[in-house]
């Protein structure tokens, strides 16, 4: 699990250890490919799970903050979520069930509340045989509630409470090993025989002892986390695990397969920020699988989609929550009335009650949902109890003043991280009351965008009242039988919710106008590049997602190693310090770091029409005006380089307009700006009129901010003008430029601070590659290209034709 060299090649570079990645990298390193698996966060063996206070107020996501921890906690308009970082992702913070998706809730063109349809490219049918080999490796269990040593007080607390109801009951298949090999009795405590392929860590394991803990790791190793199988074996078939490396971006390559930067975190640095921006290193592949989770991967994608232009309009939609509900049974005993549940006895869940779906039958009502039994991972403990311990009030009432006053500034708070650290302080707390956990079928109508250089949603709990208010209906039946006081997850009086089962953002579907991928996770437009996480879900799983992401991942192997194997591509050479700037901001999307992409970027072209698009690369110099740090001359230029792609995403539109006015989006790089920066909006004009018959310009206006945050203005042209055809290449591949203190738009240069200038080229090579960038998307193509050609040359012809010779 070593450090990568500055270039290198993989058949197969897998980014993220969750369900989707782990599967992905035992079974293409099983068939024999070269694999390397890219995880942002670090290996966590057994016995190094935090457990004092203390250790819990480090054990977060936060990069910027010194902060390498396992709980990655979001913060949206309409709900928060905790997702994990860490070598084996979200199995080594989530509750082990292995629940197969309802077989009626692969439903198909099924239309929603609010409008729109949820509609499932698969059935369970296609999935089954995948479940079944997912729940063979990670040794799906029933917690075995009869035999010695095993009762749990909350578990048959629950099942009487479901018959009393008229509910179905039943004890999910667990990750979790109660016996020390297959077909051995449970006992507590006991060694557990390794598999064949051994483990990773090298640290022996024990069965489970029952003691809560499943959700803040088990140190005991007796759950059955991803480390511990799919990731054990890939390594001794040969994968590469890579720890503390996260992904910023992602490229298709000229000639085929793709481009992946990234950077590392050193284990070492936890507890204290990072002096400098890490190095940006590079690796290419034939293959690219993305699972980096939910919220990773939708924004890896579209951080970088002006390296991909033809992803589908259908990219950031579907998001669900996979109707989770969170609510606490408080004072919960059993049903008559004289023993306490216990909780903490037991793994974190043990049973599941159902409530019915519609479809489940013409007698049916509502979305389905399951409810669960919870234990307790302590930071919830913590968060929950901590207002009736008054110790903690000083410390509860900053962390309430700093959330109203992001509320009243109406300022979207999409870290929780570092407060919620802070929170925890150093104080053990503990709790007698029952977590009851609910998921089902919401409406995945969500909505993932980008604001800045942030992830943000669109989602409200409004077109899934019904659902919810059901499922807190039935959660209220149960605490009346269980005679507990039903208390709501505060956070739902502002119709909030906490979900750490995200799906969506990158949905499966039949067709590009449909999904981001196919049913198969393979990426409409793009061949070998793959999604394997909750992003493709087109819909909420309804159960808990980890087994349904892991069989998906399992049938997309199946079809990638049924496809003809890609040439051998040649490692590209070199690197250089690639987006180096916020390399910090990085820790917060799994994926990428620096300033946000350009406005309108994702949305595709609009129905009905034609769109086109192209990309290209310029390189040259960037000398500092006088007077901001640097003294004229050629001792003091740097090198500079952007890429571009320019998109007409209505070419009738386009040709029309008297400026020829397109969107431009992508990187700038250059010292002065701390390195490479993405296009926050950007404008480019192809063959503007400038008052003369025989002059054109080509301009260029882009906004982005520096490595420190300041807003900067790229604005520059290229001269076209009367002269002999000899003059149609320089003056077409020459752009000078200068680099603008703020946002400055068009007209107001002369008013704004130069705060340097410089000059960069098009190259033959470069000018070879755009060519092949060009890519018509909608119903006229070959005629659109056909007049995007004619207008091209018409305009050359205009300038540098005969008719102007004596001009």
């Amino acid at each position: 699990m070593g450090g990568a060299p500055a270039s290198e090649h993989a058949d197969v570079v897998v980014v993220g250890s969750g369900f989707g990645g782990s599967v992905s990298a035992c079974r293409l390193a099983q068939a024999g490919l070269s694999v390397v698996l890219l995880e942002r966060g670090h290996a966590h063996p057994p016995g190094s799970f935090p457990r004092t206070p203390a250790e819990m107020s480090r054990a977060f996501w936060e990069p910027g903050n010194g902060l390498h921890g396992m709980y990655d906690v979001w913060r949206f308009s309409g709900c928060d979520s905790v997702v994990s970082s860490g070598l084996g992702g979200g199995s080594l913070i989530y509750a082990n069930v292995l629940l197969r998706k309802d077989e009626h809730w692969f439903v198909q063109d099924d239309p929603l509340p609010g409008g729109g349809y949820e509609s499932w490219p698969v059935t369970r049918a296609d999935l089954d045989p995948h479940y079944d080999e997912v729940e063979r490796m990670l040794g799906a269990t029933p917690y075995p509630l009869e035999a010695p040593g095993f009762a749990a007080p909350k578990t048959h607390a629950m099942r009487d409470a479901a018959a009393e109801l008229g509910l179905s009951w039943q004890l999910p298949p667990l990750a979790i090993s109660f016996s020390p090999k297959p077909g051995a009795p449970p006992g507590q405590g006991l060694p557990i025989a390794e598999p064949s392929y051994g483990n990773l860590h090298g640290r022996p394991r024990s069965t489970c002892r029952l003691c809560g803990e499943c959700d803040i790791g088990c140190n005991d190793g007796a759950k059955n986390t991803l480390d511990h199988n799919y990731l054990s074996a890939a390594q001794h078939y040969g994968a590469d695990l890579r720890p503390g490396h996260e992904v910023l971006a992602i490229r298709p390559r000229q000639a085929g397969g793709y481009e992946v930067d990234y950077i590392r975190h050193d284990p070492q640095g936890q507890g204290r920020p990072a002096d400098t921006a890490p190095t940006v290193e590079m690796i290419t592949c034939d293959r690219l699988v993305l699972a980096a989770g939910t919220f990773g991967t939708t924004y890896l994608l579209m951080r970088n989609r002006p390296y991909l232009p033809r992803l589908s309009s259908a990219l950031g939609s579907r998001f669900s929550s996979n109707g989770d509900v969170l609510t606490f049974l408080i004072r919960a005993r059993d049903r008559s009335r004289v023993r306490p549940l216990e909780a903490s006895r037991g793994p974190v869940i043990t049973s599941a009650i159902r409530l019915s779906d519609e479809h489940d039958g013409p007698d049916e009502k509502g979305r389905g949902a399951y409810l669960e039994d919870g234990g307790y991972p302590a930071f919830v403990d913590w968060l929950v109890e901590a207002a009736d311990m008054p110790g903690d009030t000083r410390r509860l009432a900053r962390f309430a003043l700093e959330r109203l006053r992001a509320i009243l500034a109406r300022r979207p708070d999409y870290s929780l991280s570092a407060e919620i650290s802070d929170l925890i302080g150093t104080d053990a707390l503990s709790v007698g009351s029952l977590p009851l956990l609910g998921m089902g079928r919401d409406v995945p109508d969500g909505l993932l965008w980008l604001s800045g250089n942030r992830l943000d949603l669109s989602w409200s709990t409004t077109t899934s009242d019904a659902y919810f208010e059901r499922v807190q209906a039935t959660m209220r039946r149960v605490a009346a039988v269980l005679g507990a006081r039903c208390v709501d997850n505060p956070m739902w009086l502002r119709k909030r919710i906490i979900t750490v089962h995200p799906v969506g953002g990158a949905p499966m579907g039949r067709d590009r106008a449909e999904g981001v991928c196919d049913s198969h996770g393979e990426v409409f437009g793009y061949p070998g590049l793959y999604i394997a996480d909750g992003a493709v879900m087109p819909g909420p799983v309804g159960t808990n997602p980890s087994l349904t992401i892991a069989a998906l991942a399992d049938r997309m192997c199946t079809r990638l190693l049924e496809q003809p194997r890609p040439a051998p591509a040649t490692a590209a050479r070199g690197t250089g310090a690639r987006e180096t700037g916020g390399a910090g901001q990085a820790g917060r999307t799994g994926g990428a770091g620096g300033a946000g992409a350009a406005s309108g970027a994702g949305r595709g072209s609009p129905a009905g029409r034609t769109s086109l698009s192209f990309t290209e690369e310029m390189r040259g110099t960037c000398t500092p005006a006088m007077g901001t740090g640097g003294a004229a001359g050629p001792e003091s230029q740097q090198p500079a380089s952007f890429r571009l792609t320019i998109t007409a995403d209505d070419v009738e539109q386009f040709l029309e307009d008297p400026e020829h006015s397109a969107r431009a989006e992508g990187w700038i790089d250059a010292a002065i700006l701390g390195g490479r920066r993405q296009i926050q909006r950007g404008w480019f004009d192809l063959f503007a009129p400038d008052g003369a018959p025989d002059r054109r310009l080509m301009r260029y206006r882009l906004q982005f901010a520096d490595a420190t945050g300041q807003p900067r203005t790229l604005s520059g042209e290229k001269d076209v003008f009367h002269g002999a055809p000899t003059r149609i290449w320089p003056d077409t591949s020459t752009l000078h430029y200068r680099l603008l203190d703020g946002h400055v738009a068009a007209g107001e240069d002369d008013g704004a601070t130069t705060l340097a200038m410089g000059t960069l080229h098009l190259s033959p090579a470069d000018f070879a590659r755009q060519l092949t960038t060009i890519r018509v998307e909608g119903p006229h193509r070959a005629v659109t290209l056909e007049r995007f050609g004619q207008f091209f040359a018409g305009q050359l012809w205009d300038v540098y034709g005969p008719q102007h010779a004596n001009a």
